[in-house]
Formats: structure tokens, sequence, C-alpha cells
């Protein structure tokens, strides 16, 4: 018996060593978490919305700081799961922006500011917080009054994917809002059996 209980013992700590460990995000210099499919640009936001769209996607700019547990959190539970990061790759270009950085960045006014005065000027004080920029450039109007779409703070992997699906179906141009469209999709994977641990 007493065989028994140290063989399964044994077998299960085998178990746990065996496992995988939890996706630990890449940190940059700048203490952000990093993904290697980001895009690093000259933060000219007229000139990031004509490269993506010429690469047939949308651009999509995200708001981190350094030490932020939510951020972290999107990075390894979030970006990290395939379905998630593979269509974000496939359909937007996003451009990483420190919510307390001294990189230059050029609003779609013209106006030059740095990534934290762009956050003060644009509104935007969570973080992580996702913006959606239409597909062609909009003169005159700030980066805050052109965006299609926000998603300001930390979200599970449906709400989360179904934000970047539903700006990439153009959504915010038809009837259907956002939360209505995501509960429909919630009920769909609820159909599917697919709504688990997710």
């Amino acid at each position: 018996m007493i065989r028994l209980l140290r063989s399964l013992v044994l077998v299960g700590l085998l178990g746990v060593l065996s496992a995988p460990a939890a996706l630990a995000a890449e940190m940059g210099e700048d203490g952000l978490h990093k993904q290697d499919w980001f895009t690093i640009t000259f933060r000219d936001m007229a000139e990031d919305i004509e490269t993506a769209t010429d690469e047939g996607k949308r651009l999509a700019i995200i708001f981190e700081q350094r030490g932020c547990i939510y951020c972290r959190a999107m990075h390894e539970k979030i970006l990290s799961d395939p379905e998630v990061s593979d269509y974000i790759k496939a359909n937007f270009m996003v451009v990483q922006y420190n919510m307390f950085g001294d990189e230059e960045v050029i609003d779609l006014d013209g106006d030059t500011l740095t990534e934290k005065s762009a956050a003060r000027k644009w509104g935007y004080v969570f973080t992580p917080t996702i913006v959606f920029l239409p597909e062609s450039v909009q003169e005159g109007k700030t980066v805050a009054e052109a965006a299609v779409a926000t998603m300001p703070g930390a979200f599970g992997k449906w709400t989360f994917l179904n934000m970047f699906r539903w700006v990439q179906e153009k959504g915010y141009a038809g009837d259907e809002h956002f939360q209505k469209y995501h509960a429909r999709i919630i009920n769909d994977l609820r159909e599917e059996g697919r709504l688990g641990n997710d």
C-alpha cells in the first residue's frame, strides 16, 4: 500500500514538473510587455493608417504602462492564445504606446506630441486601452475623434477577440451594437459547447 502511494505521489510530481509553465511575456527595456508581431513605426498616425490599409489591415494602437498587471495578464493569457493572436495578426497592424512615454507622436490634426501628452489629449487613462482607427485618414480630426471604437481596460478572451472581429466586420457602421454582437457570438459559442474556462 505504501509503495502504491509513493508511486502515485511520484507520478503526480512528475506531471506537475513536466506541465508547461505559464507563458511569460517578453519585457522590453521600457518595462512594457512585447509581442514579436507588434509593429514599430514613427508613430505618425496618418502614415500608420495608410500603411495598415496598404497591407489590407486595420490600425489598432494599444496604450500600456510599466508595472501594469492587467497588461501583463492580457499578454500572458489573451495574446498568447493562438486563436486570438492569429486573428489579430491577420487583420490588424498593432502599434504599442507607453502611457507615460516620451516618444514623438504626430496626431491626425498635425500636432506633434509625446506618447504621454497624446494619451492626455485623447483622454485615455486606463491601461491597457486599445484604440481602433478608420481605414482612411481623417485630416483635421484627432485620433480620439477619428477612432471607430475604443476598448479601455482588460477583458476576457471572448470580449477581447469579439471587439477585434466587430471592428474588422465594420460593426460600428451598422445597426448591431457591440454588446448585442458579443451576446450573439457568446450564444453561438455556448451552443457549440466552446464556452469552458476561456
